[in-house]
Parts: C-alpha cells; sequence; structure tokens
C-alpha cells in the first residue's frame, strides 16, 4: 500500500502518519518526492481499514500496490531512483562504467590497472577479492589480502571500489574496502546475505541469477530495499539456454521491461554475458543503445595471462577503442559516459 500525501503536507503530518503505521504494526517506507512525499507500506496491508489513516491530516489518498516486489515497483515510485558513489551516479542521462579484472591478482597489476582506468576517467575499478568459482581448484582469490590491495588502490588512485562479497561473515570487511558492494549471480537467492547487506550504507550491485526471470532478480532487490537500504542497481549478466556459440545468452530485452516495471538503475556485464572478447565491444555498444544504465567490463594488462576469466577480458587497446565507440553512440543518445556526481540527493 501506498499513502501518498498532499503537496503542503507538513513534516508533522507525515510523522503522525508513519507513527499510526507503525501502531499498526507494519513497517513505513517514506519516498520523498520532488512535489510531494508517499510513504510505502509493508507488511499485511490486506487487514488495514483504508479509513484508520485516510482521515489523518495530509494525507491525500491511499493506493493499493499490486506487484509483489513493493519498494522496487514503479506503482510505489513512479520516478527514476538516482543511485551515487563519490565518483559517480547511476540514473537517468548517465552511463557510467566500471572496468577491471576478474580477479585481484597482486598489488603491480592492480595498481597500473587503476591509474590506467583512471587515465581514462573511468570512476570505478572493479576486481574480485573473493571469488566463486566453479571448481574448487581454481583460483578462488587472494580474499583479506585483495581487500587490502583493493583500498590501497583507492587510496593511491581514487578511483572507487567494485568487490563482491559472498558470505555475510564477510560483509563488514567487504564495505570497508567497496565504494559499492556486488552481489554475483549465484548468491542473488541468499535471501541471508541480502538481507545483510540491506544494512549496510553503501550501494549494492545485484546481479542477474543464471536462470532468474526477471521477477525474480526484483524480488531479491526487495530483500535489500525492505532491510533499509535504498542503493540498489540491477545487473544483468547473462542467462543459461540452449546457445552455445558464448558462455551466456546476454538478454538485453530484459531492459525495456525492467525500467519499465523499476525505477532502479540496470546495467550490463557484457563480459560474463558473452565469455567471448570479441563480442564484448558490439554487445556494449547494443546495452548503450537498449537503454542500460551502464557497464561491468572486465580490463586486464595481459589478459592471456589472467588467472581468471582471460577469454572474455580486454586488454588496455582494446578499451580504449571500446570507450571512443561508446562516445561516440552517447551523443545523439543523450547519454553523458562517466559523469561526476550532482548535486541532487540519491535515493
Amino acid at each position: 500500500m501506498l499513502v501518498v500525501m498532499q503537496r503542503l503536507a507538513t513534516d508533522e503530518q507525515v510523522q503522525q502518519v508513519i507513527g499510526k503505521i507503525r501502531e499498526l504494526g507494519l513497517t513505513p517506507h517514506p519516498l520523498p518526492g520532488p512535489t510531494r512525499t508517499a510513504i510505502g507500506i509493508t507488511g499485511n496491508t490486506a487487514a488495514i481499514d483504508p479509513a484508520t489513516l485516510d482521515g489523518l491530516p495530509g494525507v491525500m489518498e491511499l493506493l493499493r500496490v499490486t506487484k509483489p516486489y513493493k519498494l522496487a515497483s514503479r506503482e510505489m515510485h513512479p520516478e527514476d531512483s538516482i543511485v551515487r558513489t563519490s565518483q559517480t551516479e547511476f540514473g537517468p542521462g548517465a552511463f557510467p562504467i566500471i572496468a577491471g579484472p576478474c580477479s585481484v591478482e597482486n598489488e603491480t597489476m592492480l595498481l597500473r590497472t587503476a591509474e590506467f582506468l583512471v587515465s581514462r576517467g573511468i570512476p570505478l575499478l572493479r576486481g574480485g577479492a573473493f571469488k566463486p568459482r566453479t571448481s574448487p581448484y581454481s583460483f578462488q582469490g587472494l580474499e583479506h589480502e585483495g581487500l587490502r590491495i583493493l583500498r590501497k588502490a583507492r587510496e593511491v588512485t581514487g578511483i572507487g571500489i567494485v568487490t563482491e562479497v559472498m558470505d555475510a561473515s564477510q560483509v563488514d570487511d567487504v564495505v570497508e574496502a567497496a565504494d559499492i558492494v556486488q552481489i554475483g549471480a549465484r548468491n542473488m537467492q541468499n535471501f541471508s546475505l541480502l538481507k545483510r547487506v540491506s544494512l549496510c550504507r553503501k550501494p549494492v550491485l545485484l546481479k542477474r541469477g543464471l536462470s532468474a526471470t526477471l521477477e525474480e532478480l526484483l524480488m531479491s532487490a526487495e530483500y535489500v530495499l525492505a532491510g533499509g537500504n535504498r542503493q540498489v542497481i540491477l545487473c544483468e549478466r547473462g542467462v543459461r539456454t540452449f546457445a552455445d556459440h558464448s558462455r551466456n545468452t546476454l538478454d538485453l530485452s530484459v531492459i525495456p521491461p525492467a525500467k519499465e516495471l523499476s525505477h532502479l538503475p540496470i546495467i550490463v556485464d557484457p563480459s560474463h554475458g558473452t565469455g567471448r572478447r570479441g563480442f564484448v565491444p558490439p554487445m556494449a555498444l547494443a546495452a548503450l543503445a537498449a537503454g542500460a544504465d551502464g557497464l561491468i567490463v572486465e580490463v586486464h594488462p595481459d589478459p592471456d595471462r589472467a588467472m581468471s576469466d582471460g577469454a572474455q577480458t580486454l586488454n588496455f587497446p582494446q578499451f580504449d577503442q571500446l570507450l571512443d565507440s561508446l562516445r561516440q553512440l552517447a551523443v545523439p543518445l543523450g547519454r553523458q559516459l562517466n559523469p561526476s556526481p550532482a548535486t541532487r540527493p540519491a535515493d
């Protein structure tokens, strides 16, 4: 349910409605807007007598939200959300790029990559310290040493950090090192982990599961939103199909319905989506054309020697070529690559 307040409703009236919702044993979610405040309600709203809230001072109307993902839906939040770090923002008109190696391998490689990306105006560095791998014999990441290296890269270059958390016990350490906390595809429905990151004050990058529907992705986002963290970025990274010409099937068709049904920004991972470095540039351009809100791309100084996912990783000259193409396409589409954060408040 959504309580829409009158345009001139006072803070005192808004707080009175919030207090009444809590008295009913439900959870209020204030949603300030450009012209008026709305208050989302989660819990067993079917038992509410509308007159209990409708008659309170400052209330304009009560609306029933039909989607199961209440807080992630446009029914409850019509405007596009803006998710911001100190380096950039994800939202209308913006197209930030997250780039870097699949794994943090050593300090020299990571600092070299971070310095290259900063020189190209890239605001966010991706790099896995904890790596979920299909084989137990594959490189699993440097773990806490990897987090130390990521922190140093941020200290030395000023670049923001995006890195994955795999377990609730790692959240505090990852949050300290990261500007954006990533939930990988295999953990999209790890609900205890989602509840834990919902309590942190850092943006969460939520990757679509290998066989997840759009509704399942939005329901996972709902776990994070319901816990109080409004800073969620969705990510399409390819799903499993019968196709064998690429690692996964990059489902760019999910972007328009995701933006129709939800206010959350959605970015695309063409590296995992294709598994072939030659396919990454055309699919990255297609993601921009399809209306995505950004990219996450794997970049390494020597991909053929990378310790993980080298076949889908661009080297520095290849990434430069991709950046040039993206800049040319962004202009007619009215998109700004790697914008600095604006002064308007994030959601």
